[in-house]
């Protein structure tokens, strides 16, 4: 049941994501739910030591560890932004 609740949040997670980056119009549902997931642990690695908390990927589905994951993902599309456009947008 977590795997499923981490596939949705995820998906939503990186949709918000790609809305913040505004490359929502060049990802579909499997893309986004892949970046809500790996930023989901991209956020849980390095964020998360600083600001205190966790992710999603971690089962606790709170307020901050929904925005660290959020914030991961957001670093992950700025990440990728970089390397295929030359500039995070």
């Amino acid at each position: 049941m977590t795997w499923i609740l981490i596939i949705i949040i995820g998906g939503i997670l990186g949709w918000l994501a790609s809305i913040i980056m505004r490359t929502d119009a060049q990802q579909g549902i499997i893309l986004n739910i892949v970046v809500g997931i790996i930023g989901a642990i991209l956020g849980g690695l390095l964020l998360a030591p600083l600001l205190g908390g966790g992710s999603i990927t971690s089962g606790d589905f709170s307020l901050p560890n929904l925005l660290i994951s959020l914030l991961g993902a957001v670093v992950l599309l700025a990440i990728v932004n970089m390397f295929r456009r030359g500039r995070v947008r």
